[in-house]
């Protein structure tokens, strides 16, 4: 067997702890999680463990990860995971991925693994060896590593904090991990800069050497301008003179349609004019034709003329009305791909448009709410009376709001009071307070902001 213990390992970096000494503190503490159970609290310090993995510890044992659960779940079937990432927008990176961080990984001795947004693995590539020991603890493609599922973990916790992490050895909080190190960077879309997913490197001590993290980070940035170029380059061949006088003409052989490799995105959250990315190319849309593409991306069958205008005019309106706004909106979409312009009887989107709204709600229902609150902005477009938009936003809302209520940390309750829709609500004060430390220097601030909204209640 591979010695895991790499001798940078016994040096202590500058200005700390030698990574060996960490690993000791790392044990300990999960001696003190076994006498704790789900009574660990938020107060508690771990001597020797950073503050990074001290949290995402406490958000583990919240989530009710097991530590001692040995294998992660497979989240999809063979059959499932191909179809879902043969139409998955990081796809497209993968030959990035490979020539960058793969083809090294051989004689290296690490697996290099890309994820979706929700910590689901779609590749798992490396070496040979080290991917067979890997299935022991189903580090896997189709598998769950998110940090509700797995706890602790570079991949999981990279997603739920939104940046670049490095987990090493007995800091994973799952015990089958401990002999694993690893690196995780997040990909964000380059575009609309929603969450993509993650790319991680496994493996030995080595796998969070300094110069990994870097590595990683660059490969990442790397993959972000690639996935941007071929944007680019698809857009322009779309709108070719040959194109455009060809628009029934067959796909060429072995290209995917433009739909299964890049994610078109949509932003409403936070925002009273949405921001449209399509093919690389963005957008501001008025107020009007938000709403409209909106709906049109929650109604992916379609609608039509009449369900439309009762979706979008808060009273009474002429389908005449609605057919005019259409004809707007298809000169807009029409320069930025014209296989975007949507279709009528009924008015349909003729490729896939994800709102950030969608992601929000995919992530609460799937028990990622550190995730959703990330990519939450606010309300779906705050100042719109459509009624269908109103609906929607009290949906995304109220759901966000319970999951904050039932499961929220208390990081993640005062995050959501920061935003405008929360700024009154005591509820959400009031469980944060509850879930704070005796000890916890917000507690005062939370306090105050109580006091606050007593006054204005009494006034």
């Amino acid at each position: 067997m591979r010695n895991l213990v790499h001798p940078a390992a016994l040096l202590p970096p500058a200005g700390g702890v030698s990574a060996a000494l960490r690993q000791q503190h790392a044990s300990a503490g999960h001696e003190e999680l076994d006498l704790r159970g789900p009574d660990f609290p938020a107060d508690l310090h771990l001597r020797g463990l950073s503050s990074l993995v001290q949290e995402s510890w406490r958000r583990s044992v919240e989530l009710q990860a097991n530590p001692d659960n040995p294998e992660a779940p497979l989240a999809m079937d063979r059959e499932e995971l191909e179809e879902y990432r043969r139409q998955h927008p990081l796809a497209a990176i993968m030959p990035v991925i490979h020539k960058l961080l793969v083809l090294p990984s051989h004689d290296s001795g690490m697996l290099v693994a890309v994820g979706d947004e929700v910590g689901r693995l779609l590749w798992v590539e490396g070496d040979a060896a080290l991917q067979r020991r890997a299935e022991g603890m189903m580090f896997v493609p189709g598998a769950d590593w998110s940090e509700a599922t797995v706890g602790t973990s570079a991949p999981g916790t990279a997603l739920a904090l939104g940046r670049g992490i490095q987990i090493s050895g007995a800091e994973h909080y799952k015990r089958s991990v401990h002999p694993w190190s690893c690196t995780a960077v997040p990909f964000h879309d380059p575009d609309s800069g929603a969450l993509l997913g993650v790319v991680d490197i496994t493996g030995t001590e080595s796998a969070v050497a300094p110069h990994t993290l870097s590595l990683v980070e660059a490969t990442v940035a790397a993959a972000q301008a690639h996935l941007r170029v071929e944007r680019l380059q698809l857009a322009a061949g779309q709108s070719s003179p040959s194109r455009r006088r060809s628009p029934a003409a067959p796909k060429t052989v072995g290209v995917p349609a433009a739909n299964s490799l890049y994610r078109n995105s949509l932003q409403l959250l936070g925002r009273d004019q949405a921001l449209l990315s399509i093919d690389g190319r963005t957008v501001a849309l008025s107020a009007r034709h938000s709403e409209i593409l909106a709906l049109l991306s929650t109604h992916p069958g379609g609608l039509n003329a009449e369900e439309l205008c009762a979706l979008l005019y808060p009273g009474e309106a002429s389908t005449m009305t609605l057919r005019a706004e259409m004809v707007r909106l298809r000169k807009v979409l029409h320069q930025l791909n014209p296989g975007a312009v949507p279709e009528s009887r009924p008015y349909r989107l003729p490729l896939d448009l994800v709102p950030d709204s969608g992601q929000v709600l995919n992530c609460l229902q799937r028990g990622a709410h550190r995730i959703a609150l990330e990519i939450y902005r606010g309300a779906v477009l705050p100042r719109s009376e459509a009624p269908g938009i109103v609906e929607l936003r009290a949906r995304v809302s109220a759901l966000m709001r319970e999951v904050l209520l039932t499961d929220g940390s208390p990081e993640s309750l005062l995050k959501y009071a920061e935003l405008p829709e929360a700024r009154d609500d005591v509820d959400v004060r009031t469980a944060a307070l509850k879930l704070l430390a005796p000890r916890s220097p917000k507690r005062a601030a939370v306090v105050a902001d109580l006091e606050r909204l007593d006054r204005e209640l009494r006034a």
